[in-house]
């Protein structure tokens, strides 16, 4: 199996589509530094986001995307910042050894999906990138296709 092989057979549809969107879409967008590879994967009128700060106290989250033009824009700014920056490896295969979304609970046409990040990238000047948070991600299926409602993101891995 290569790095970049959904883990969820085409005949799971529903969490092999969320992989999609949610994994090789999301990484494959934020190399390219291209919001119009993922701004359809989302339900523009009912989206909010609440940033964890990595904090794993609740009472210090907050609701710093309360639109998704404001998230658009955090996104876009930490697809630079990591544009910007010389890796030692290829991005592309350590942003996939990082990130594990496996857990899924689906109930009709509500999901909510547990992302996780835990791994380094090596940088060209011997640092490295620790990623080590996760993201709840809340999913609606909308006219046959599942978009991101919300999320709770930048929190601990593992919370607690």
């Amino acid at each position: 199996m290569t790095y970049d092989t959904n883990p969820f057979p085409k005949a799971d549809a529903d969490r092999h589509a969320m992989w999609e969107m949610l994994v090789r879409r999301d990484i494959d967008a934020f190399i390219a530094q291209d919001w119009s590879m993922v701004e359809g994967d989302f339900a523009t009128d009912r989206f909010f986001g609440l940033h964890g700060h990595f904090r794993a106290n609740p009472d210090s989250w907050r609701l710093d995307f309360p639109t998704l033009d404001a998230y658009r824009d955090e996104w876009l700014r930490q697809a630079a910042e990591s544009a910007r920056t010389d890796y030692a490896e290829p991005l592309r295969e350590a942003l996939f050894r990082t990130t594990n979304l496996r857990d899924m609970e689906i109930d009709g046409d509500r999901a909510v999906l547990h992302k996780k990040f835990d791994g380094t990238v090596a940088r060209a000047d011997g640092t490295v990138d620790r990623l080590n948070w996760q993201t709840l991600y809340f999913c609606h299926r909308i006219d046959g296709a599942w978009k991101i409602a919300s999320f709770v993101g930048y929190i601990p891995h593992p919370l607690g």
